[in-house]
């Protein structure tokens, strides 16, 4: 799978806030049938049973330039998860994290040497919002020391909840020195069906929305470009679009929270005719991000 990035030409003269948006990969995984498409069983009994392993998909971070700052959704995978031998707990939570997902990350696709072929490098990020604290979204984390990591007080939470490890969340390799993590306060929003909102630079384009489900305080970011269609990065919602195109829920998470935010973004596609819905590991997005570019609304 290539590493090379996408990036969709910067664009100048326009009055768009919103220079350009690329998108960069971390490396690559491999996750069960059952995670992306979902199954009847329970999480545990696929996860331990199952022996099929879907092809290689991206670890997508997305990358705004804007007028007033570099914003990242997401910070994809650590390279240490696959070098240090001590990265993931011991025991049966080491077993969970083994069974989940297959990592493959490559000396040129850290976070920082991505954005080098953006021509930034971390230094130059003013914000980072995060999905979701699994691991392979918050792998930059320990690089972003300037930055203003963005993220829901519930999704905060999970990290003081009953056996973190457990469920998904590394605090060690999250809350960690020099991070500046800031609570999101939501307000209320104009964006249907969407009642509430998060304007990350006050001018309306980069809009981050609660969808939950995949995790308690999962959020989705909707970048609104001029005379581009808009662009909806989802984390975890789903794998692929054209899953959530048709309603087909992912196996992890709350499948209530799960359907009752897709119905959301299927609604919020009505209102926003060629919104182009960016998952964090569907191999289609950077394809579909450059066609974006292509075509006005």
């Amino acid at each position: 799978m290539s590493t090379e990035a996408t990036r969709l030409p910067a664009r100048t003269g326009t009055g768009d806030p919103v220079r350009a948006v690329s998108v960069i990969s971390t490396g690559s995984v491999e996750i069960h049938p059952e995670h992306a498409h979902g199954s009847k069983k329970p999480l545990y009994w696929w996860l331990l049973t199952s022996r099929r392993w879907l092809p290689p998909r991206p670890i997508n971070v997305y990358v705004v330039e804007h007028a007033n700052g570099l914003v990242l959704f997401d910070t994809g995978q650590d390279r240490a998860s696959v070098t240090d031998p001590s990265y993931f707990p011991g025991g049966f939570n080491r077993v969970v994290y083994d069974r989940l997902a297959k990592f493959h990350i490559a000396e040129n696709e850290t976070l920082d040497a991505q954005l080098g072929t953006l021509g930034y490098s971390v230094a130059d990020v003013d914000k980072a919002v995060i999905s979701h604290l699994h691991q392979d979204h918050i792998g930059g984390i320990p690089q972003l020391g300037g930055s203003e990591l963005l993220i829901t007080p519930t999704e905060w939470a999970q990290l003081s909840g009953f056996s973190p490890e457990a469920r998904g969340f590394l605090r060690t390799h999250i809350d960690v020195p020099g991070a500046r993590w800031k609570h999101i306060n939501f307000a209320d929003t104009a964006v249907h069906p969407f009642t509430e909102s998060f304007d990350v630079m006050g001018d309306g384009s980069i809009v981050v929305l609660p969808t939950p489900g995949h995790t308690p305080g999962s959020v989705s970011m909707l970048v609104r470009r001029r005379d581009l269609p808009p662009l909806l990065m989802v984390g975890d919602l789903t794998y692929e679009a054209g899953l959530l195109g048709r309603r087909q829920l992912p196996g992890v998470g709350d499948r209530g929270e799960l359907a009752r935010t897709t119905d959301k973004v299927l609604a919020l596609a009505e209102q926003l005719p060629g919104l182009v819905v960016l998952p964090a590991h569907d191999p289609t997005a950077a394809q579909r991000l450059v066609d974006s570019s292509r075509r006005s609304r």
